[in-house]
C-alpha cells in the first residue's frame, strides 16, 4: 500500500537522434541491422511470463528484400487464446492491487531501457521487419514508444489526483478502478509505438491483457516482449498471440470476461469487431469499452496565398514519407489553381531526387510497402489511373517486387474531384491532386467534408489569416487533427492527441489522458462521518 503521494518524472519528449554521417548512433544502428538481419531467430508466443510453441510456424521476411527468412513464428490454436484469457485472468487480483507507483516504475523503466540498451535492437528490427528508414525508425520505435511509457505515467498520477469536493461531515472520494475482466489489444504493422502502447496503455491501469499484433510487425514485437519482461512486468499481465486475427478474435470476444478492445488497423476490420461485439453483447459481465483508430482519407488544401515551395514539400513529406503507410498520411490535395504550376515544378523535381531502395542505406527516402498484397492493391489503383484517360500521372507510376516490394512516390491529377483515388483510402505512396479554380474556393470546402467517409487529419496552407480561420471552422469536422501550414502527420505525444471520427475512428486521442481515461471504471465512495439516526427532515415540523 502506497505511503505518500509520489511525484513521477517530469515526462520530457525523448531527442530525436540524426544519425549523422560518422556518428556513433550512425554506426552502432547499422551494426545492429547487419548483425539482426544474418541471424535466423524464433519468435514464440508469450504466455503466463513464459516463451510457447506450437505445431505450427510460418516467417518474417524483410519487405525490402522478401526472399530472406529473418525468423520462424509460432502461431496460436484455440488452446492458446484460451490459456492467454486463463492466465490473463488469473494475474488480475495481483496486478490490480499492486501500488500504483510500482506499475509506473515497470514502464518508466521500460522507457529508459528503450532509451538505452535497447534503442539499436528496437530500431534496426523496425527498419527490418516493417522496411522503415532510420529517420522512420527512430522516431517510432524508439522515440514515440519511450514517449508514450513516460507521459501516460504522468497521465496516469494526473487521473488518480482528480478528485471531487468534500464537505467536513462526509468524504467524497473516486476510485480509478481497472476494467472487469481482460482487455485486448490488436495493434498494426506500421508503427512499433502504436503497438508497443495500446496494449502498455491499459496495463498501466491495472488491467491484464490478450495482445495480438499484425503478422507484419511480429518481428518488432519480439524485442517489445523483451523489454516489458527485463522491465520486470508480472507473469500474465500481458499475452501475446500470433495467428489467424479472425479465430484469436472470435474467442476472445466470446469470453464472458471480454472488458475492452483496443485497437488500431482498417475501418473494415473494427467495424467487424462492433458488429461482433454488439451480437455477444449479453453475454458479457459488463459493458465492454471499444477504443478504435482506423483509415483515413487525409488532405492537403493550398490556397492561393501559400507559399509554393512549402506547398510541394507538405506534399511529398506528408504523402511518402514510409511510403505513405501511415493512417495519417496526405493521399488527396486540393491545390489552388494560381499556385499549380509553381507547386507541380517544385514537387516534380523534389521526387526526381529521392531515393527508395534498403533501409541500410541511409541515403534512401524511402523502401519498401509491407507485403504483396498491399502491394498488388496499390499497383491496381495505379494502372487504373494509367488507363483512365481523366487521370494525369505527373511523377512515378512505376513499380517492381522482383527483390523487395517497390512503388515509386507516384502523383495522379485529376478532373474530378470524386474520382476513386480521391475518395478511397490506399495506403501506399500515391497521393491525388485536384486543382481548383480559385473563385471556387467555398465549394472546395465542401469536397474536402463531404468526399470521405473519413475524418482523421487534414491541413491547410495560407498566409491569409482570415483564410486560416475559415478552414479551421468550416473543416471542424472533416479532421481529427488538423495542422496549418504544415503536412498532415507527425503527432508527437503530449503535444499533439492523436485520432479522428467519422470512419477513421471514435477519436480517443492516443498519447493523452482521454485514451486513458477509456480504461477505467470509477467508483465514488461516499463516507459520512456522523450517520444520521432520525428520517425526519426539517420540513416536516409543524409550524
Amino acid at each position: 500500500m502506497s505511503t505518500g503521494f509520489f511525484k513521477v518524472p517530469r515526462p520530457i519528449n525523448e531527442p530525436v537522434k540524426l544519425y549523422l554521417p560518422g556518428s556513433s548512433e550512425r554506426k552502432e544502428v547499422l551494426n545492429t541491422y547487419k548483425k539482426m538481419i544474418q541471424k535466423k531467430i524464433e519468435i514464440p508466443m508469450y504466455i503466463n511470463g513464459k516463451d510457447v510453441k506450437s505445431d505450427k510456424t510460418t516467417t518474417v521476411s524483410p519487405p525490402h528484400d522478401h526472399k530472406n527468412i529473418v525468423a520462424k513464428y509460432y502461431l496460436a490454436n484455440e488452446s492458446h487464446v484460451n490459456q492467454a484469457i486463463s492466465t490473463a485472468l488469473d494475474a488480475k487480483e495481483n496486478w490490480e492491487n499492486m501500488s500504483w507507483e510500482n506499475r509506473a516504475g515497470i514502464f518508466l523503466r521500460a522507457a529508459e531501457l528503450i532509451a538505452g540498451p535497447y534503442r539499436s535492437k528496437i530500431n534496426a528490427a523496425t527498419m527490418i521487419g516493417q522496411s522503415k528508414t532510420i529517420h522512420q525508425a527512430e522516431i517510432d520505435a524508439a522515440c514515440e514508444l519511450i514517449d508514450f511509457l513516460r507521459f501516460n505515467v504522468q497521465y496516469i498520477t494526473d487521473i488518480y489526483s482528480n478528485q471531487p469536493d468534500s464537505d467536513p461531515d462526509a468524504w467524497n472520494r473516486v476510485e480509478y478502478r481497472p476494467l472487469e475482466g481482460f482487455v485486448y489489444a490488436v495493434t498494426p504493422f506500421n508503427f512499433t509505438a502504436i503497438a508497443g502502447n495500446l496494449a502498455a496503455s491499459m496495463a498501466m491501469l491495472g488491467n491484464v491483457v490478450v495482445w495480438k499484433p499484425s503478422d507484419s510487425q511480429v518481428y518488432s514485437a519480439k524485442i517489445l516482449i523483451d523489454v516489458y519482461k527485463e522491465a520486470g512486468l508480472p507473469d500474465g499481465v500481458i499475452n501475446v498471440v500470433f495467428g489467424d486475427p479472425e479465430m484469436i478474435s472470435n474467442k476472445v470476444l466470446e469470453s464472458r470476461d471480454f472488458a475492452g478492445l483496443h485497437f488500431t488497423g482498417s475501418t473494415v476490420v473494427f467495424n467487424s469487431f462492433w458488429k461482433k461485439i454488439g451480437a455477444n453483447i449479453s453475454n458479457y459481465k459488463t459493458y465492454p469499452k471499444i477504443v478504435g483508430e482506423t483509415g483515413g482519407k487525409d488532405f492537403i488544401l493550398a490556397h492561393k496565398s501559400a507559399n509554393p515551395k512549402e506547398v510541394s514539400t507538405a506534399i511529398t513529406r506528408g504523402a511518402f514519407e514510409f511510403q505513405g503507410q501511415k493512417c495519417s498520411a496526405a493521399s488527396r490535395g486540393y491545390i489552388s489553381k494560381s499556385i499549380w504550376n509553381s507547386v507541380k515544378a517544385n514537387l516534380i523535381e523534389d521526387l526526381k531526387s529521392i531515393n527508395m531502395g534498403s533501409p541500410d542505406d541511409l541515403s534512401n527516402f524511402m523502401t519498401a510497402v509491407i507485403h504483396e498484397n498491399s502491394f498488388d492493391k496499390i499497383a491496381k489503383y495505379i494502372d487504373n489511373a494509367k488507363a483512365d484517360s481523366k487521370v494525369q500521372v505527373i511523377a512515378g507510376g512505376s513499380y517492381n517486387k522482383s527483390k523487395g516490394y517497390f512503388i515509386e512516390p507516384t502523383v495522379l491529377v485529376v478532373k474530378d474531384p470524386n474520382y476513386v483515388t480521391m475518395r478511397e483510402e490506399i495506403f501506399g505512396p500515391v497521393i491525388t491532386i485536384y486543382v481548383y479554380d480559385d473563385n471556387d474556393f467555398d465549394k472546395t470546402l465542401d469536397l474536402i467534408d463531404s468526399s470521405t467517409k473519413y475524418a482523421l487529419t487534414g491541413a491547410v496552407l495560407s498566409k491569409d489569416r482570415n483564410v486560416i480561420e475559415k478552414v479551421t471552422k468550416a473543416l471542424r469536422n472533416a479532421a481529427g487533427n488538423f495542422y496549418v501550414n504544415d503536412k498532415p502527420t507527425g503527432a508527437v505525444v503530449g503535444k499533439q492527441p492523436f485520432g479522428g471520427a467519422r470512419a477513421s475512428g471514435t477519436n480517443d486521442k492516443a498519447g493523452s489522458m482521454l485514451n486513458l481515461l477509456r480504461w477505467v471504471s470509477p467508483r465514488l465512495i461516499k463516507e459520512t462521518f456522523v450517520t444520521p439516526t432520525d428520517y425526519r427532515y426539517p420540513f416536516l415540523d409543524k409550524d
